[in-house]
């Protein structure tokens, strides 16, 4: 039996996901966004987007300021330079695949 070509084992699951996946797509296009445009783009729920968020931050892909804007609180998220780069080369991946494969 030979290896696979494109083994699975080089996915970076923690960005696969595809919940995480539009997460990390939108923090690589802006420098910030809040938990409530985060919610609003990605239609998830405030539990299920919290969830993720966590999981991005516990693997050292975004941070996560707690601050308030008067006397509202607000949640700010920002992609590290670990998640920035994972994120390229999770694309990267994806296009080598993609240009092999036609």
């Amino acid at each position: 039996m030979t290896a696979a070509p494109w083994p699975i084992g080089e996915i970076d699951r923690l960005i696969h996901e595809p919940a995480r996946l539009v997460i990390v797509t939108i923090l690589n296009a802006v420098e910030t966004a809040d938990f409530l445009y985060l919610q609003r783009e990605t239609g998830l729920t405030k539990g299920n987007l919290s969830a993720h968020l966590t999981k991005l931050q516990d693997g050292g892909y975004i941070t996560i300021e707690k601050t308030y804007k008067g006397r509202i609180p607000l949640t700010i998220c920002r992609l590290t330079d670990q998640g920035r780069e994972a994120f390229r080369r999770y694309r990267q991946y994806w296009q080598t695949f993609v240009k092999k494969t036609r």
